[in-house]
Parts: C-alpha cells; structure tokens; sequence
C-alpha cells in the first residue's frame, strides 16, 4: 500500500502571494523572507495542532514563499500570474516534524536517490531563539567545535569579532565526515533579546563530505543552490546543461559589523542525530583564496550570461533543424508515392 509524501502544495484557492506575505511588489529578497518566517512561526503546526484552518494558511504561505523566493518563479508570476508557473515542478518545504514514521521514511528514500526534498525548521527552534532561551557557546576565530546534534534540533554558537576581523571578513563554515544532513543558520537579535533567523544554507554533499558555508568578505558572494529547479530539469536533460548555472543566487548578507553574532548548526537528518565540526575563520588569512573565490565568480556570473544568450540560438537552430527534418519526411513520402504511380502507369 503507497504512502503519498505530504507537503506543502497549491492551495484549493490560490492568493497573490504578494497579499498573502503582506509585502508589496517592489519588496527585496529579505523583505519578503522575513515576512515569510513571521507568518511561518504563526501558523506553524507545531503550535496550532488543534487548528486546522492555521494549517491552511501555513500550506497557503509556504506555497507563496516558494514563488516570490525563487526568482525566475517570481519573475513569471509577475509576468502572467499563476498560468506562467507549472505548480508540479515546484520546489516545496516540508516540515519533518510534522510527517508520520512512514512519511519520513519515503522522504529519507527519496533524498537517497537524488530527488532533492527541502525541509523547513522546527517552530519550537525559532521561538527559542527569539524568545532568547537558547543556550549559546563560545566559538572563538581560528577555532573549531566538534559535536552531535540530534534531528530538528541545534546548537547556537556566539562569534564575537573585532573591527579589525569585521574589516577583513569572516568565514564560518560546518563540515559533516559522516555526511550527515545539516542546515547553518546566522541568527540577528532584536530589540527584545532575541534571535531572528536571519541566513541559511542547507547542507551539499562534497566529496566524503557534507558542508555549508557562509562567506562575510564585503563584497557581494554567491551560493550554488543545486536543488533549485531540480525535478523539472530531470525531465528535459537539455534544459539541464542551459539551466545549470540558474541555481546562483546572491547571499543576502555580505559583512559583519564588529560584535558578537549568533550561528547555529540544526540537524536535518530524517532519523538519525548529525556529527558536525563548526569552525570560524578570519579571512585576513586567505586573502588570496578570497580574490579567487571574486573571479570564479565573475566568470560563472559571464557564462551564465553566456548560456543564456546560446540557449535562444540553439533553440531557433533546432526548431528549424525540426522544421526541416519534418519537410524532408514529407518530400520522401511525396516522391515515394509519385514513384509508385509512374511504375503502375508504366505497367
């Protein structure tokens, strides 16, 4: 007997998703992001379990997020609404905390073989953090903190910098020898002493390893996201090769400013606990490697451009290259069936 996986899908009745987040249609990238983690923590299911109708509007905010984060999604909504958006290929979150054994189960098999699930955070983690009831560990520059941390859960780390190390930049970054499945986030404090999730970057498979990163060197950094558009590329393997460099996306913050900030590692293994090494890096070290990481960058961002300007070009070259294969069936057809004709005649 199946089991479907449940996730956050298109609701019966679909909103703008600009109303639905109460942001405008000129709203940055943070704007929007931070409007949707206020919704997402007041509808969580975590803390509406008796509310089914909060349920809905949770459903009805993850769906609208996954438009207006994504920015080609958003930039065809804006263009022709929802008909523009093939609501089966999109990227959904699903909240691990909230599926059955067996659900969860379905959604480690698939992970396991490529199809890329994205998971939400545990509310219980947000409101801890922005009520500020989370225990924070010191982790030092130059320094590394090994550890366990078990599913839908995590561990704060405080980095304190100085003006010195803001100016230079700093690299925070978590690796997984067990390659377990982990999200970094970067939290901001409020005006009442909490924590704001504010970055985050899923874990990516790199070698033997998992890892995550975040780059705060004060010029503006790119993360490859690899899952973004991942299912609807499968099924057309020459949109993959055009579409592969698609997934580069801005990070939203580019510095720090001297002071203590607030990192986390969260578990986001679908059973088990995750093993971890966190460790914060002053860039003033490697700058070499800095000015490396600008001109890859530069070039991925020129040959995007590039592949973009070759995929108009390929796809007029193979629609006429159809057109005419399709004459040439056609004239084949017309000269066997004349062909035919003077033969019977000729008999």
């Amino acid at each position: 007997m199946g089991s479907k996986l449940e996730g956050p899908s298109a609701p019966a009745i679909r909103r703008d998703p600009y109303e639905v987040l109460s942001v405008s249609r000129d709203s940055t990238d943070q704007e929007i992001k931070t409007a949707y983690r206020k919704l997402a923590l007041k509808y969580h299911p975590d803390k509406n379990a008796n509310n089914p109708e909060a349920s809905e509007h949770f459903k009805e905010v993850a769906y609208s997020y996954s438009i207006l984060s994504d920015p080609e999604k958003r930039r065809q909504y804006d263009s022709a609404g929802f008909e523009a958006l093939d609501a089966e290929g999109m990227d959904m979150e699903i909240d691990l905390s909230n599926l059955g054994t067996v659900n969860t189960m379905f959604a480690a098999l698939f992970s396991k073989l490529g199809v890329p699930i994205k998971t939400t955070i545990s509310a219980n983690v947000l409101e801890e953090a922005m009520n500020g009831t989370v225990t924070i560990r010191p982790l030092p520059i130059g320094t590394s903190v090994s550890g366990k941390v078990e599913k839908q859960c995590a561990h704060f780390f405080g980095v304190t910098i100085n003006e010195q190390q803001a100016e230079a930049g700093i690299v925070i970054r978590v690796v997984s020898t067990a390659q377990s499945k982990f999200k970094l986030l970067y939290f901001e404090q409020d005006a009442h002493g909490g924590y704001g999730l504010a970055l985050q970057e899923d874990s990516e498979k790199a070698g033997k390893v998992t890892s995550a990163g975040m780059y705060f060197l004060h010029f503006q950094v790119y993360r490859l996201d690899s899952t973004l558009n991942a299912l609807a590329m499968a099924k057309d393997p020459e949109a993959a090769f055009f579409k592969r460099l698609e997934g580069l996306q801005p990070c939203e913050i580019s510095e720090l400013k001297a002071g203590t900030h607030i990192f986390a590692v969260y578990g986001d293994n679908f059973f088990k606990t995750a093993s971890y090494t966190i460790e914060a890096l002053c860039a003033k070290s490697y700058e070499d490697t800095s000015q490396k990481l600008k001109d890859i960058e530069a070039q991925i961002l020129r040959k995007r451009t590039e592949l973009r300007q070759f995929e108009t070009e390929y796809r007029k070259a193979l629609a006429r290259f159809q057109e005419v294969t399709n004459r040439y069936s056609q004239e084949k057809q017309s000269v066997s069936f004349l062909a035919s004709h003077i033969i019977q005649t000729s008999d």
